[in-house]
Protein backbone atom coordinates (compact mmCIF):
# COMPACT_ATOMS: atom_id res chain seq x y z
CA UNK A 1 0.00 0.00 0.00
CA UNK A 2 2.88 2.34 -0.74
CA UNK A 3 0.65 4.38 -3.06
CA UNK A 4 -1.51 5.24 -0.03
CA UNK A 5 1.46 6.48 1.96
CA UNK A 6 2.25 3.32 3.96
CA UNK A 7 5.78 2.09 3.26
CA UNK A 8 5.56 -0.02 6.43
CA UNK A 9 2.81 -1.00 8.86
CA UNK A 10 1.53 1.71 11.19
CA UNK A 11 1.09 0.79 14.88
CA UNK A 12 -2.65 0.11 14.50
CA UNK A 13 -1.99 -2.05 11.43
CA UNK A 14 0.77 -4.03 13.16
CA UNK A 15 -1.51 -4.69 16.13
CA UNK A 16 -4.77 -5.45 14.32
CA UNK A 17 -3.83 -7.35 11.15
CA UNK A 18 -2.54 -10.54 12.86
CA UNK A 19 -5.63 -10.65 15.10
CA UNK A 20 -8.03 -10.34 12.15
CA UNK A 21 -6.11 -12.99 10.19
CA UNK A 22 -6.43 -15.25 13.22
CA UNK A 23 -10.20 -14.80 13.28
CA UNK A 24 -10.39 -12.77 16.50
CA UNK A 25 -12.88 -10.04 17.23
CA UNK A 26 -11.32 -6.59 17.54
CA UNK A 27 -12.34 -3.52 19.54
CA UNK A 28 -10.18 -0.69 18.25
CA UNK A 29 -9.60 3.00 18.67
CA UNK A 30 -6.92 4.97 16.83
CA UNK A 31 -6.20 8.60 15.97
CA UNK A 32 -7.30 10.11 12.67
CA UNK A 33 -4.88 9.32 9.84
CA UNK A 34 -3.42 6.26 11.59
CA UNK A 35 -4.17 3.81 8.77
CA UNK A 36 -7.11 2.11 10.46
CA UNK A 37 -9.04 1.41 7.23
CA UNK A 38 -6.10 -0.42 5.67
CA UNK A 39 -5.72 -2.32 8.96
CA UNK A 40 -9.01 -4.15 8.39
CA UNK A 41 -9.10 -4.11 4.56
CA UNK A 42 -5.88 -6.07 3.97
CA UNK A 43 -6.55 -9.04 6.27
CA UNK A 44 -10.17 -9.30 5.11
CA UNK A 45 -9.02 -9.49 1.50
CA UNK A 46 -6.37 -12.08 2.37
CA UNK A 47 -8.91 -14.28 4.15
CA UNK A 48 -11.35 -14.09 1.22
CA UNK A 49 -8.77 -14.62 -1.52
CA UNK A 50 -9.05 -17.96 -3.26
CA UNK A 51 -12.42 -18.83 -1.72
CA UNK A 52 -15.79 -18.72 -3.45
CA UNK A 53 -19.00 -17.14 -2.22
CA UNK A 54 -22.30 -18.98 -2.17
CA UNK A 55 -24.54 -18.64 -5.19
CA UNK A 56 -27.36 -16.21 -4.62
CA UNK A 57 -27.84 -12.76 -3.14
CA UNK A 58 -25.44 -13.20 -0.24
CA UNK A 59 -22.68 -11.01 1.20
CA UNK A 60 -19.62 -12.50 2.88
CA UNK A 61 -18.31 -9.34 4.58
CA UNK A 62 -20.48 -6.44 5.73
CA UNK A 63 -18.96 -3.03 6.53
CA UNK A 64 -21.40 -0.58 8.16
CA UNK A 65 -20.53 3.14 8.13
CA UNK A 66 -22.38 6.36 9.01
CA UNK A 67 -22.00 8.40 5.81
CA UNK A 68 -22.10 7.97 2.05
CA UNK A 69 -18.71 9.59 1.59
CA UNK A 70 -17.03 7.21 4.01
CA UNK A 71 -18.74 4.25 2.35
CA UNK A 72 -17.43 5.28 -1.06
CA UNK A 73 -13.95 5.83 0.29
CA UNK A 74 -13.75 2.44 2.01
CA UNK A 75 -15.05 0.79 -1.16
CA UNK A 76 -12.21 2.43 -3.09
CA UNK A 77 -9.63 1.08 -0.62
CA UNK A 78 -11.02 -2.46 -0.99
CA UNK A 79 -10.93 -2.22 -4.78
CA UNK A 80 -7.44 -0.69 -4.90
CA UNK A 81 -5.94 -3.32 -2.62
CA UNK A 82 -7.92 -6.11 -4.30
CA UNK A 83 -6.18 -5.46 -7.61
CA UNK A 84 -3.15 -7.33 -6.31
CA UNK A 85 -5.05 -10.53 -5.54
CA UNK A 86 -5.04 -13.51 -7.90
CA UNK A 87 -8.13 -14.32 -9.95
CA UNK A 88 -11.00 -14.65 -9.49
CA UNK A 89 -11.45 -11.02 -8.52
CA UNK A 90 -13.44 -10.25 -5.39
CA UNK A 91 -16.69 -8.33 -5.84
CA UNK A 92 -16.98 -5.19 -3.72
CA UNK A 93 -20.23 -3.22 -3.72
CA UNK A 94 -21.00 0.09 -2.02
CA UNK A 95 -24.62 1.00 -1.24
CA UNK A 96 -26.06 4.14 0.35
CA UNK A 97 -29.14 6.31 0.24
CA UNK A 98 -29.72 9.49 -1.73
CA UNK A 99 -29.54 7.69 -5.09
CA UNK A 100 -31.84 5.32 -6.95
CA UNK A 101 -32.10 1.90 -5.33
CA UNK A 102 -32.71 0.04 -8.60
CA UNK A 103 -29.07 -0.03 -9.87
CA UNK A 104 -27.95 -1.23 -6.44
CA UNK A 105 -30.53 -4.02 -6.50
CA UNK A 106 -29.32 -5.09 -9.95
CA UNK A 107 -25.66 -4.96 -8.88
CA UNK A 108 -26.45 -7.28 -5.96
CA UNK A 109 -27.58 -10.00 -8.35
CA UNK A 110 -25.21 -12.86 -7.65
CA UNK A 111 -24.31 -11.38 -4.28
CA UNK A 112 -21.07 -9.69 -3.20
CA UNK A 113 -17.90 -10.67 -1.43
CA UNK A 114 -17.70 -7.31 0.38
CA UNK A 115 -20.70 -5.06 0.95
CA UNK A 116 -20.03 -1.55 2.30
CA UNK A 117 -23.28 0.09 3.36
CA UNK A 118 -25.04 2.76 5.34
CA UNK A 119 -27.67 1.20 7.63
CA UNK A 120 -30.80 2.78 6.18
CA UNK A 121 -30.14 1.79 2.58
CA UNK A 122 -29.04 -1.69 3.62
CA UNK A 123 -32.38 -2.27 5.36
CA UNK A 124 -34.19 -0.98 2.28
CA UNK A 125 -32.35 -3.52 0.12
CA UNK A 126 -33.10 -6.31 2.59
CA UNK A 127 -36.77 -5.30 2.50
CA UNK A 128 -36.70 -5.64 -1.30
CA UNK A 129 -35.10 -9.12 -0.94
CA UNK A 130 -32.07 -7.82 -2.85
CA UNK A 131 -29.55 -9.18 -0.36
CA UNK A 132 -29.36 -11.65 2.51
CA UNK A 133 -27.06 -11.31 5.52
CA UNK A 134 -27.27 -14.99 6.48
CA UNK A 135 -23.81 -15.77 5.04
CA UNK A 136 -21.92 -12.81 6.56
CA UNK A 137 -18.75 -14.13 8.18
CA UNK A 138 -17.24 -10.77 9.13
CA UNK A 139 -18.99 -7.62 10.34
CA UNK A 140 -17.10 -4.32 10.46
CA UNK A 141 -18.58 -1.36 12.32
CA UNK A 142 -16.54 1.72 11.41
CA UNK A 143 -16.99 5.12 13.10
CA UNK A 144 -19.41 3.47 15.53
CA UNK A 145 -19.77 6.61 17.63
CA UNK A 146 -20.93 8.56 14.57
CA UNK A 147 -23.46 5.84 13.75
CA UNK A 148 -25.03 6.52 17.15
CA UNK A 149 -24.67 10.30 16.89
CA UNK A 150 -26.51 10.28 13.56
CA UNK A 151 -29.43 8.30 15.01
CA UNK A 152 -28.74 4.84 13.58
CA UNK A 153 -29.13 2.91 16.85
CA UNK A 154 -32.44 1.27 15.88
CA UNK A 155 -31.21 0.43 12.37
CA UNK A 156 -28.04 -1.11 13.83
CA UNK A 157 -30.08 -3.32 16.14
CA UNK A 158 -32.22 -4.54 13.23
CA UNK A 159 -29.18 -5.31 11.06
CA UNK A 160 -27.37 -7.16 13.86
CA UNK A 161 -30.49 -9.26 14.43
CA UNK A 162 -30.25 -10.53 10.84
CA UNK A 163 -26.60 -11.62 11.09
CA UNK A 164 -25.34 -15.13 11.94
CA UNK A 165 -24.47 -15.62 15.59
CA UNK A 166 -21.11 -17.14 14.67
CA UNK A 167 -19.10 -14.46 12.92
CA UNK A 168 -16.09 -12.23 13.34
CA UNK A 169 -16.84 -8.67 14.46
CA UNK A 170 -14.46 -5.74 14.05
CA UNK A 171 -15.53 -2.65 15.98
CA UNK A 172 -13.85 0.72 15.50
CA UNK A 173 -14.79 3.98 17.19
CA UNK A 174 -12.97 7.24 17.87
CA UNK A 175 -14.81 7.74 21.16
CA UNK A 176 -16.71 5.37 23.45
CA UNK A 177 -19.75 7.00 25.06
CA UNK A 178 -21.84 4.60 27.20
CA UNK A 179 -24.20 3.50 24.39
CA UNK A 180 -21.29 2.67 22.08
CA UNK A 181 -19.44 0.78 24.81
CA UNK A 182 -22.56 -1.24 25.62
CA UNK A 183 -23.02 -2.15 21.96
CA UNK A 184 -19.40 -3.27 21.67
CA UNK A 185 -19.71 -5.48 24.73
CA UNK A 186 -22.88 -7.09 23.38
CA UNK A 187 -21.38 -7.81 19.93
CA UNK A 188 -17.83 -8.89 20.64
CA UNK A 189 -16.50 -12.23 21.87
CA UNK A 190 -13.23 -12.05 23.79
CA UNK A 191 -11.97 -9.24 21.57
CA UNK A 192 -8.47 -7.96 21.18
CA UNK A 193 -8.83 -4.42 22.51
CA UNK A 194 -6.54 -1.87 20.89
CA UNK A 195 -6.41 1.77 21.90
CA UNK A 196 -3.81 3.80 20.09
CA UNK A 197 -3.07 7.19 21.61
CA UNK A 198 -1.01 9.53 19.48
CA UNK A 199 2.33 10.26 21.10
CA UNK A 200 4.25 13.44 20.44
CA UNK A 201 6.42 11.56 17.97
CA UNK A 202 3.47 9.96 16.16
CA UNK A 203 1.17 13.00 16.14
CA UNK A 204 0.43 14.48 12.71
CA UNK A 205 2.63 17.42 11.74
CA UNK A 206 -0.06 20.10 11.87
CA UNK A 207 0.60 23.77 12.56
CA UNK A 208 -2.41 24.98 14.56
CA UNK A 209 -3.27 28.67 14.42
CA UNK A 210 -5.98 30.74 16.13
CA UNK A 211 -6.77 34.07 14.49
CA UNK A 212 -8.90 36.64 16.30
CA UNK A 213 -11.45 38.30 14.04
CA UNK A 214 -14.95 39.75 14.28
CA UNK A 215 -17.61 37.46 12.84
CA UNK A 216 -18.63 39.68 9.89
CA UNK A 217 -14.99 39.91 8.73
CA UNK A 218 -14.34 36.17 8.48
CA UNK A 219 -15.08 35.72 4.79
CA UNK A 220 -12.87 38.61 3.75
CA UNK A 221 -10.11 37.35 6.03
CA UNK A 222 -10.45 33.87 4.55
CA UNK A 223 -10.05 35.27 1.04
CA UNK A 224 -7.04 37.31 2.17
CA UNK A 225 -5.32 34.26 3.70
CA UNK A 226 -5.93 32.08 0.65
CA UNK A 227 -4.44 34.64 -1.70
CA UNK A 228 -1.58 35.76 0.59
CA UNK A 229 -0.41 32.20 1.32
CA UNK A 230 -1.23 30.90 -2.19
CA UNK A 231 -3.01 27.90 -0.69
CA UNK A 232 -3.65 25.45 -3.51
CA UNK A 233 -6.66 23.82 -1.80
CA UNK A 234 -8.55 24.74 1.37
CA UNK A 235 -11.18 22.77 3.29
CA UNK A 236 -13.39 25.24 5.20
CA UNK A 237 -15.71 24.03 7.95
CA UNK A 238 -18.87 25.98 8.80
CA UNK A 239 -21.72 25.30 11.20
CA UNK A 240 -24.77 25.15 8.91
CA UNK A 241 -25.88 24.05 5.46
CA UNK A 242 -26.92 27.62 4.66
CA UNK A 243 -23.45 28.90 5.57
CA UNK A 244 -21.78 26.50 3.12
CA UNK A 245 -23.69 27.99 0.19
CA UNK A 246 -23.40 31.57 1.50
CA UNK A 247 -19.63 31.48 2.06
CA UNK A 248 -18.95 29.58 -1.17
CA UNK A 249 -20.97 32.12 -3.17
CA UNK A 250 -19.08 35.04 -1.61
CA UNK A 251 -15.77 33.43 -2.48
CA UNK A 252 -16.88 32.79 -6.05
CA UNK A 253 -17.86 36.45 -6.41
CA UNK A 254 -14.33 37.30 -5.27
CA UNK A 255 -12.90 35.19 -8.06
CA UNK A 256 -12.06 32.00 -6.10
CA UNK A 257 -13.28 28.62 -7.35
CA UNK A 258 -15.37 27.39 -4.41
CA UNK A 259 -18.05 24.76 -3.91
CA UNK A 260 -20.36 23.77 -1.05
CA UNK A 261 -20.74 20.31 0.52
CA UNK A 262 -23.61 19.49 2.89
CA UNK A 263 -26.20 16.84 3.62
CA UNK A 264 -29.06 18.37 1.62
CA UNK A 265 -27.21 17.94 -1.67
CA UNK A 266 -28.01 14.93 -3.83
CA UNK A 267 -25.52 12.12 -3.61
CA UNK A 268 -24.33 12.87 -7.13
CA UNK A 269 -23.70 16.50 -6.20
CA UNK A 270 -21.86 15.50 -3.00
CA UNK A 271 -19.60 13.04 -4.77
CA UNK A 272 -19.05 15.51 -7.60
CA UNK A 273 -18.01 18.25 -5.17
CA UNK A 274 -15.50 15.94 -3.49
CA UNK A 275 -14.16 14.72 -6.83
CA UNK A 276 -13.70 18.29 -8.10
CA UNK A 277 -11.89 19.26 -4.91
CA UNK A 278 -9.63 16.20 -4.88
CA UNK A 279 -8.75 16.83 -8.54
CA UNK A 280 -8.03 20.54 -7.80
CA UNK A 281 -10.77 21.67 -10.19
CA UNK A 282 -12.02 23.82 -7.32
CA UNK A 283 -9.77 25.52 -4.81
CA UNK A 284 -12.07 25.83 -1.79
CA UNK A 285 -14.50 23.26 -0.39
CA UNK A 286 -16.91 24.75 2.16
CA UNK A 287 -18.43 21.95 4.22
CA UNK A 288 -20.43 21.06 7.28
CA UNK A 289 -19.16 18.27 9.52
CA UNK A 290 -20.28 15.76 6.90
CA UNK A 291 -16.64 15.99 5.73
CA UNK A 292 -15.01 15.86 9.16
CA UNK A 293 -14.85 12.09 9.59
CA UNK A 294 -13.27 9.51 7.36
CA UNK A 295 -12.75 11.61 4.24
CA UNK A 296 -9.22 11.13 2.94
CA UNK A 297 -7.99 13.98 0.76
CA UNK A 298 -4.40 13.43 -0.28
CA UNK A 299 -1.94 16.24 0.37
CA UNK A 300 -4.53 18.70 1.65
CA UNK A 301 -2.41 21.66 2.82
CA UNK A 302 -4.85 23.51 5.08
CA UNK A 303 -8.11 23.27 7.02
CA UNK A 304 -9.97 26.35 8.23
CA UNK A 305 -12.49 26.36 11.09
CA UNK A 306 -14.63 29.26 9.88
CA UNK A 307 -17.06 28.21 12.63
CA UNK A 308 -15.81 26.18 15.58
CA UNK A 309 -17.24 22.66 15.94
CA UNK A 310 -20.04 22.27 18.47
CA UNK A 311 -18.22 19.37 20.09
CA UNK A 312 -14.63 19.68 21.26
CA UNK A 313 -14.09 16.08 20.13
CA UNK A 314 -14.86 17.02 16.52
CA UNK A 315 -12.07 19.59 16.47
CA UNK A 316 -9.47 16.83 16.16
CA UNK A 317 -11.42 15.09 13.43
CA UNK A 318 -11.68 18.30 11.43
CA UNK A 319 -8.03 19.25 11.56
CA UNK A 320 -7.08 15.62 10.94
CA UNK A 321 -8.09 16.06 7.29
CA UNK A 322 -4.67 17.69 6.81
CA UNK A 323 -1.22 16.47 7.86
CA UNK A 324 -1.94 12.92 6.73
CA UNK A 325 0.50 10.13 5.80
CA UNK A 326 3.49 12.07 7.12
CA UNK A 327 2.77 15.30 5.22
CA UNK A 328 2.83 18.69 6.96
CA UNK A 329 -0.47 20.47 7.34
CA UNK A 330 -1.96 23.66 8.72
CA UNK A 331 -5.19 24.18 10.67
CA UNK A 332 -6.56 27.71 11.15
CA UNK A 333 -9.41 28.57 13.53
CA UNK A 334 -11.25 31.90 13.49
CA UNK A 335 -11.89 33.12 17.03
CA UNK A 336 -14.28 35.91 17.96
CA UNK A 337 -15.13 37.35 21.35
CA UNK A 338 -18.26 35.17 21.29
CA UNK A 339 -16.37 31.91 20.66
CA UNK A 340 -13.23 32.52 22.73
CA UNK A 341 -14.56 30.63 25.76
CA UNK A 342 -15.49 27.62 23.64
CA UNK A 343 -12.08 27.57 22.00
CA UNK A 344 -10.45 27.59 25.44
CA UNK A 345 -12.55 24.50 26.22
CA UNK A 346 -11.27 22.85 23.03
CA UNK A 347 -7.69 23.64 24.06
CA UNK A 348 -8.32 22.18 27.53
CA UNK A 349 -9.84 18.99 26.15
CA UNK A 350 -6.94 18.49 23.74
CA UNK A 351 -4.29 19.62 26.23
CA UNK A 352 -2.86 22.31 24.00
CA UNK A 353 -2.43 26.06 24.03
CA UNK A 354 -2.56 27.87 20.69
CA UNK A 355 -1.26 31.47 20.59
CA UNK A 356 -3.80 34.02 19.39
CA UNK A 357 -2.92 36.00 16.26
CA UNK A 358 -4.27 39.12 14.64
CA UNK A 359 -3.95 39.94 10.95
CA UNK A 360 -3.31 43.55 9.93
CA UNK A 361 -6.50 45.10 8.62
CA UNK A 362 -8.68 42.49 10.34
CA UNK A 363 -8.06 43.29 14.01
CA UNK A 364 -11.25 42.62 16.02
CA UNK A 365 -13.16 45.67 17.21
CA UNK A 366 -15.62 43.82 19.46
CA UNK A 367 -14.35 43.40 23.02
CA UNK A 368 -17.51 42.15 24.74
CA UNK A 369 -20.16 39.64 23.73
CA UNK A 370 -23.12 41.71 22.43
CA UNK A 371 -26.28 41.53 24.54
CA UNK A 372 -28.51 38.82 23.11
CA UNK A 373 -25.83 37.48 20.74
CA UNK A 374 -26.31 33.92 19.51
CA UNK A 375 -23.96 31.14 20.41
CA UNK A 376 -22.85 30.55 16.82
CA UNK A 377 -23.54 26.86 17.17
CA UNK A 378 -21.28 26.44 20.18
CA UNK A 379 -22.32 23.53 22.35
CA UNK A 380 -23.08 24.18 25.97
CA UNK A 381 -23.24 27.98 25.71
CA UNK A 382 -26.98 28.59 25.86
CA UNK A 383 -28.37 31.52 27.76
CA UNK A 384 -29.32 30.83 31.34
CA UNK A 385 -32.75 31.66 32.74
CA UNK A 386 -31.19 34.56 34.65
CA UNK A 387 -29.70 35.96 31.44
CA UNK A 388 -33.08 35.81 29.73
CA UNK A 389 -34.75 37.58 32.67
CA UNK A 390 -32.09 40.33 32.62
CA UNK A 391 -32.63 40.86 28.88
CA UNK A 392 -36.40 41.03 29.34
CA UNK A 393 -35.98 43.57 32.15
CA UNK A 394 -33.61 45.65 30.00
CA UNK A 395 -36.10 45.68 27.12
CA UNK A 396 -38.93 46.67 29.46
CA UNK A 397 -36.81 49.55 30.76
CA UNK A 398 -36.09 50.71 27.22
CA UNK A 399 -32.39 49.84 27.36
CA UNK A 400 -30.78 48.85 24.03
Amino acid sequence: MVERGYAEATPIQAAVIPAILGGRDVWGSAPTGSGKTVAFVLPILQRLAGTARERGRFARVLVLVPTRELAAQIGDVFRDAGRYLPEPALKTLVVYGGVSINPQMMALGGGADILVATPGRLLDLIGHHAVSLSAVGTLVLDEADRLFALGFADELARVVGLLPKRRQTLFFSATFPPAVGSLAESLLREPLRIEMVASAADAPDILQRAIEVDGPQRTQLLRNLIEFHSWSRVLVFVATKYATEHVAEKLRRAGLAAIALHGDLSQGARMGALADFKASRVRVLVATDVAARGIDIEELPVVVNYDLPRSAVDYQHRIGRTGRAGARGEAVSFISVETEAHFRLIEKRHRCSIPREQIAGFEPLETEVPLGAGTGGVKGKRKSKKDKLREAAARAAGIG
